[in-house]
């Protein structure tokens, strides 16, 4: 548009006002229908200003024009329009703040009603409102939009034009595209009203703004056509581009509100920025995709102002990929002064500098939160990690005990300003928790109470072996075995652990909440599994009186028949749950009125209290409700008749509002309706389990057909829900992960075990979930007990729990626990699909955590007592000491590990010149001689190792004349072994090369020079002088310091002389 805005000029105002003052309409003269068009416009411009116009008129008009909202894109609209906003305003001051349905929309896109009345004074609707394709995005700056409910940041119905290309619906296709638009409705928070097939209309409500559409993903799922919405024009500068050809260009790239880094909450702008500074020659595409040099027209485009871009149309193809080019130098770096509080700044390098770029903003991405890294206590921001920003330079990687190192703060948080990303920031991951107190210091008593005494105790159950070859060698793989006629006494060993940790003074509340939790949960699994031996002979057990069970059970076990063992597992079953919520009912009693017995008594009751509740109900003269009481959970014959009485006196049109609610509610408990006694009431599914247990259920009803019960209720929505101990008995020290939501507690799935009997059970992989016990998702160290006991009884059997062992073992780990982790490693169960998974796990355990377990004599022997091969042992110790130069030490390993070849290099590289040089022939030749047996594995034994072997046993038999060897009796005979031997010295001088240090040259020097003596020694026994200058030849060829060679020379030459005079004589 030519003008600033859609006013009208002055003229038509003062008609306006003329109307005004004369309170006739004759006179008025608005815009047409056609708002917010280019003709209205000249209409407006052709009108006649009126001179005669007075002073007032000129103030409203101003007055007016300030208020209005400005809206000035050509394809934008809003209603009521500008001139009945003007009418509407003049007629009635004030009606701007208060506009009814204020709607907003773009041609070809879509449009926005505000509900109810809106204020829409002094608002810029052009950088408010932006409709984009498929997507509407409200208050695009955050720093900018305003408190929810004010302004235009309020509930609103929202209508996208949506282009669905061969949508019908014979084929299903319309039903799945609802479907989906249904589920990005919810997804983003809003309410789905309906999906017009005819005009592709798609409504929802919405309570506040962000960013509201569709993502390139989802449109790519429903097949989205790629025609463009609308034609239209923008005007820029005195030129005209068409819209047409930018949009045709758009689709061959990506949208950037769309792309990598803005779902991932950086800025693309930047990104883009560093993009073209790392492959300068590459054809530097611009965010639709269409490289620069194909696209002159965006020279100018460059310079349009941010108003105009918003009506810029964008399309969701990824551009096609460009060959990869060497990276230019990235950054040019400033730094600040010394005495100067200015941080140093990065600059781009000045080749990029002014190049176009489209700046789109995007609401960005957050992680999911049940993804969150517990870090030092705390836990890490859900955004966007500064060192992603990074792009291809970012790095983060793990170290051994939960060490984790990374490049920064998060981008947006407090203390990220002024950091540079390439600080780099190693944290420790809070994976120790539990042995930590309420000062958060580690206790010796929690490491010894938390993982050496549980694991000695599964240490010295029975075990059954399996040997598993890998290679060479055999790892022996355990597991625990045992019957369920032991496992109550396995079950007390292990509560009696938890109760002495229960004792150790210090720890969080949080911590003391689990360990109960876990006394608890050992009870159960003694109840729901374990046996008990049957001497034949049987006893009736009553049915209708769990108390009795439980009282003949404390006085000694009874010797009863089959059929009844399910009453008394009901019985101690009942007692457990009685225990188990027995500390909630007295915590809600105790906060109650004394004058309130009703309200009393039911809470009694729900902890099945049932002395307790009929001497409440005697002591307070209400005999026959204590009656009642005393039969509470009985025969359902009283049931019945409690249920029937009920019935006659709704049937009479009894008032019940004569009956105190409580009472009634007392009545509708003994009568077996727990849902009409639990209106207005909440409480645990504990309690609730009880209450179906022990008062709708018939009392003979077996545990599995209760547990069943219940979980239809559950799947129904008639039933609480069994969250895990941390949740349902909180507060807890730290906040709840949202990832708890999808888990239950441990003892709900050991009841659904239970009921499962023969069944597959497909709850394991959440059962056996850290969540379901401890609000710590990196705490397995009890769980890990409880699979292995349940296992061992035949509960269940699975090899998929590898995530349970790793978790148990990384927390020993990080302990120091060395010993204790292979001990777990063995007793994950053998996988045909990974046969060497414990063979892998020992040895990375052994290489990573050698310094560790090395240096305690007890660790490394209970290591070689699991049977791990020692040669792992000693490899492993080899490259530790390798690494920190020790090579002496890293030798005898290798030796001990029959790494012959490894050992063998060291030996000629690092160790046997340095002992030779000391003197210590001996040791030199202990070593030596070990490796001689193996030289055939041995690459270039003769030329390394070998040549010390051949260096002492020449050197003998040159000092032993006495004793000399048949091939050496003659001086010919020295003559060849000495060349020989010092031959093979220049080819290994040759072969080793670099490898050799200066030492082990000056090594081969003095092994040269010493052979070279003791064959020139004997020259004086030559027969003949031509043996004599063939003796001489061969010390001249040898690896010796010239000096030497020099003195030989002259020797020769001496020699040499004489034989000429003896020949001229």
């Amino acid at each position: 548009m030519a003008s600033s805005s859609l006013l009208p000029v002055v003229g038509g105002f003062c008609e306006l006002h003329s109307a005004r003052i004369n309170t006739s309409s004759d006179n008025i003269h608005v815009m047409g229908p056609a708002a917010g068009t280019s003709s209205n416009v000249s209409q407006y411009n052709k009108r006649k200003i009126l001179h005669n116009a007075d002073l007032s008129s000129y103030e409203i008009l101003k007055e007016i024009r300030d208020v209005l909202p400005i809206l000035q894109s050509s394809d934008y609209y809003m209603k009521p329009c500008l001139e009945d906003l003007i009418r509407s305003e003049v007629t009635d001051p004030g009606y701007s703040s208060r506009v009814p349905d204020f709607t907003v929309g773009r041609h070809g896109y879509g449009y926005v009603k505000f509900l109810g009345n809106t204020d829409v004074r002094c608002l810029d609707l052009d950088q408010i409102v932006k409709f984009h394709r498929h997507e509407l995005v409200v208050y695009e700056d955050e720093d900018s939009k305003p408190a929810n409910g004010q302004g235009l940041n309020k509930a609103a119905e929202v209508t996208l034009m949506l282009q669905i290309r061969n949508l019908s619906s014979k084929d299903g296709h319309l039903n799945d595209v609802v479907k989906k638009l249904k589920e990005s409705t919810q997804r983003q928070g809003a309410q789905f009203i309906s999906f017009d097939s005819m005009n592709g209309e798609w409504k929802f409500l919405v309570d506040h703004f962000s960013r509201f559409g569709l993502s390139e993903d989802e449109e790519e799922d429903i097949a989205m056509d790629d025609a463009t919405p609308v034609q239209d024009s923008a005007e820029m500068n005195g030129e005209v581009y068409d819209v047409d050809e930018e949009t045709q260009m758009d689709s061959m790239g990506p949208e950037l509100s769309h792309s990598l880094p803005a779902h991932l909450g950086l800025d693309p702008i930047k990104m883009k920025e560093m993009r073209m500074l790392m492959f300068q020659e590459e054809e530097i595409d611009d965010f639709n995709g269409m490289p620069l040099r194909q696209k002159p027209s965006l020279v100018k485009e460059c310079i349009r102002s941010p108003l105009q871009y918003s009506s810029q149309k964008m399309s969701h193809r990824s551009s096609p990929p460009v060959a990869r080019k060497p990276p230019l130098a990235l950054l040019e770096y400033h730094p600040g002064s010394f005495d100067s509080a200015s941080p140093g700044t990065i600059l781009m390098t000045q080749q990029n500098k002014g190049l176009p770029v489209k700046k789109i903003k995007s609401d960005g991405f957050k992680l999911d939160l049940r993804h969150e890294t517990p870090v030092t206590g705390s836990h890490s921001h859900n955004i966007v990690d500064a060192g992603l920003f990074m792009s291809r330079s970012f790095r983060v990687g793990w170290g051994p005990n939960g060490i984790l190192v990374h490049s920064g703060p998060p981008i947006g948080t407090n203390n990220s300003h002024g950091v540079l990303s390439s600080v780099i920031n190693v944290e420790k991951v809070a994976i120790d928790k539990v042995l930590r107190d309420e000062n958060n210091k580690v206790r010796k008593e929690l490491v010894e109470f938390s993982f050496d005494a549980p694991l000695n105790l599964h240490k010295e159950l029975n075990h059954e072996t399996k040997e598993v070859e890998v290679g060479s060698f055999k790892l022996k793989l355990q597991k625990v075995v045992s019957n369920r006629l032991v496992l109550s006494e396995i079950c007390r060993s292990y509560i009696d652990i938890i109760e002495a940790e229960l004792d150790v003074p210090g720890i969080s509340s949080s911590a003391r909440l689990v360990l109960m939790h876990q006394v608890m949960v050992w009870e159960l699994i003694k109840v729901l599994f374990s046996e008990r031996e049957n001497s034949g002979q049987s006893k009736p057990v009553a049915a209708d009186n769990e108390e009795d069970i439980m009282q003949d059970m404390k006085e000694g076990p009874p010797d009863v028949d089959t059929e009844a063992l399910t009453l008394i597992r009901r019985a101690e079953f009942s007692y457990w749950l009685q225990e188990s919520v027995c500390h909630r009912v007295q915590e809600e009693v105790s906060s109650l009125d004394e004058s309130n017995y009703l309200k009393h008594i039911f809470l009694l009751l729900t902890g099945r209290q049932l002395d307790s509740s009929v001497e409440l109900a005697a002591s307070r003269g209400d005999v026959r409700l204590a009656c009642l009481l005393s039969q509470a959970g009985g025969s359902m014959v009283s049931r019945s008749d409690i249920a029937r009485q009920l019935d006659l006196w709704r049937l009479n049109g009894m008032d019940f509002n004569f009956i105190e609610k409580d009472r009634i509610r007392l009545y509708e408990l003994l009568a077996g309706h727990i849902h009409g006694s639990l209106q207005d009431v909440k409480i645990d599914w504990k309690r609730f389990l009880g209450l179906l247990m022990w008062y709708q259920l018939p009392p003979d009803t077996s545990l599995p057909v209760v547990f069943q019960t219940y979980q239809h209720l559950l799947e129904d929505g008639k039933a609480p829900p069994p969250v895990p101990i941390y949740v349902d008995e909180g507060p807890i020290d730290e906040p709840i992960h949202q990832g708890t939501k999808e888990h239950f507690d441990l003892s709900y799935y050991l009841m659904l075990l239970h009921a499962s009997g023969e069944s597959k059970f497909g709850f394991l992989k959440k059962m056996f979930s850290a969540f379901s016990s401890t609000h710590d998702p990196l705490d397995y160290h009890m769980i890990w007990h409880q699979r292995a006991v349940l296992e061992a009884v035949g509960a269940f059997n699975s090899n998929d729990l590898q995530s349970l062992d790793m978790g148990l073992i990384s927390q020993l780990l990080c302990q120091g626990q060395c010993h204790w982790a292979i001990y777990v490693v063995l007793h994950m169960p053998h996988h045909d699909d990974y046969p060497y998974l414990q063979a892998t796990l020992i040895r990375e355990i052994l290489f990573q955590y050698c310094e560790s377990w090395s240096s305690q004599e007890s660790q490394r022997q209970f290591i070689e007592d699991l049977g791990v091969p020692t040669e792992w042992l000693h490899e492993a110790m080899a490259v530790y000491f390798s690494y920190y130069g020790d090579l002496s030490k890293a030798l005898e390993h290798y030796l001990e590990c029959a790494n012959w070849q490894k050992a063998h290099s060291i030996y000629v590289t690092s160790v046997a010149h340095k002992l030779f040089l000391s003197g210590n022939h001996s040791e030199v030749w202990r070593l030596v001689t070990s490796m001689e047996n193996h030289k055939s594995e041995i690459e270039n034994w003769d030329l390394g190792a070998g040549i010390y072997i051949s260096f002492y046993l020449i050197r003998s038999s040159l000092q032993e004349n006495d004793n000399p060897m048949s091939e050496m009796e003659s001086l010919e005979g020295k003559n060849a072994a000495c060349k020989d031997f010092l031959d093979r010295l220049n080819e290994s001088l040759a072969v080793w090369d670099g490898r050799l240090p200066i030492e082990a040259r000056v090594a081969y020097s003095k092994m040269a020079e010493e052979i070279s003596n003791l064959l020139l020694s004997d020259i004086s026994e030559g027969p003949t002088r031509d043996a004599q200058l063939s003796c001489f030849e061969t010390v001249l060829s040898a690896p010796i310091p010239e000096d030497f060679r020099s003195n030989h020379l002259q020797d020769a030459v001496s020699l040499f002389s004489c034989y000429l005079s003896e020949i001229a004589s």
